[in-house]
């Protein structure tokens, strides 16, 4: 092993980066892998044994029992392939789990307490918390006084601080929290701890007249606990348009109506001044009618007032629409002028060329027949410019429909 030595130094490190990295892992995780964990090895207890020679079952069953086959059927199956914490996990205490199969099982039987709490040091025994796995507080009743949850329990996280259940308080869960009163018990235990009326912070009983301290918002009077109206008094903070509306053992801001500036209430006829666009009419702010008041409302041409809640606009009269700021006349747009040939097809205006050619042609034709020289040039000329025509751009159009017979 000599030659090993000078690697020791940083195996050492990669195996402490290796705890570092399981000991981030949750105990959750890790209860859940060993649970798996067990469940595999009920499951393969008695595989692919079951009648024959009993003798020889037993002597192959005592082998797979603690064999590395039966390992691996178990490890493949305590991971569900999409839970990607309990494969890191199982993947970074591969070695641990292979020291508890094949030395450790007879002596830790339980899987879990060497594993989460001994070898990994994830998780806490019962009624423990926190890095050292302290006690929890406990009473007469257990773990914070079997009426609440100790903080961290069976972990090595958390303040090990007792969470009461509703209606105790204390640090051990041992007293009735504020709105809540002592029973009397048939015998000599305490009683548990029931709700008082709802506007009582302290009582004697459930009944609303057996309030001792009232909760915010109400005052105590004779053993009763009544509703202080905020809106009342100098309580209520309410900013600017907004009125205040009392609840029990409360109030609320409401906004005030679209009517108002500032207001007392809701609706039109609680407002304290009239909003710009509004009138008050005998006790309520109105909506003033800018169309029917104004001789000119809407000055641009063709225009239309419109009258809206507070306000007014203007839009165009009807048969105008706004073109650039202006109302005008809503015509559909005038074609221009079409021209003789504009209705024609692109077949008709083609035979329309051929016949004033052929006229053409006819013409130079007649004159070329008396003999004169320089139309009968002209002619010749034309005749040939056609047939190259019709040979080049129509020819295979022609042909085409030669052979289809068109």
């Amino acid at each position: 092993m000599w030659w090993a030595w000078p690697f020791l130094p940083a195996l050492v490190l990669l195996s402490e980066l290796s705890v570092v990295k399981v000991q981030t892992a949750p105990c959750q995780t890790c209860r859940k892998l060993t649970e798996s964990f067990i469940k595999g090895l009920e499951k393969t207890a008695n595989k692919n044994f079951g009648g024959g020679n009993t003798a020889w079952e037993e002597e192959k069953l005592a082998k797979y029992a603690r064999s590395e086959t039966r390992l691996l059927e178990i490890v493949e199956g305590a991971c569900e392939k999409t839970d990607f914490e309990c494969n890191k996990l199982l993947e970074q205490i591969e070695d641990q789990v292979e020291t508890w199969w094949f030395h450790r099982q007879q002596e830790a039987p339980d899987l879990f307490d060497w594993l989460c709490i001994e070898e990994l040091r994830l998780c806490c025994p019962p009624g423990h918390y926190g890095p050292e796995c302290k006690e929890c507080p406990s009473g007469p009743g257990g773990v914070c006084g079997g009426l609440g949850r100790c903080e961290g329990e069976g972990t090595r996280l958390g303040d090990g601080e007792c969470v009461c259940d509703p209606g105790y308080s204390g640090h051990l869960c041992q007293n009735c929290a504020d709105g809540y009163y002592r029973e009397r018990s048939s015998n000599d235990s305490s009683g548990a701890c029931a709700a008082c009326y709802h506007s009582c912070k302290k009582c004697k009983g459930p009944q609303d007249y057996k309030c001792l301290d009232c909760k915010p918002g109400w005052i105590l009077h004779d053993n009763k606990c009544v509703d202080i109206d905020e809106c009342g008094t100098e309580l209520a903070r309410c900013p600017s348009n907004t009125y205040c509306h009392n609840t029990d053992g409360s109030y609320e801001c409401r906004g005030c109506d679209s009517a108002c500036v500032g207001c007392m209430g809701s609706g039109p006829a609680r407002c304290k001044k009239c909003a710009r666009g509004y009138r008050l009419k005998g006790a309520k702010c109105l909506d003033i009618d800018e169309c029917s008041e104004r001789a000119i409302a809407c000055p641009g041409l063709n225009e239309a007032c419109v009258n809206e809640e507070g306000s007014f606009h203007c839009d165009c009269a009807d048969g105008f629409i706004r073109r650039d700021s202006i109302c005008v006349e809503n015509k559909p747009p005038i074609d221009p002028e079409k021209g003789l040939f504009d209705d024609m097809t692109d077949d008709e205006i083609l035979v329309l060329q051929q016949m004033f050619f052929g006229v053409i042609i006819c013409a130079i034709a007649t004159l070329a027949a008396k003999g004169d020289m320089v139309f009968t040039a002209i002619f010749i000329g034309g005749v040939a410019a056609m047939a190259g025509y019709w040979l080049t751009e129509k020819g295979d159009y022609m042909l085409d429909g030669f052979l289809k017979g068109r």
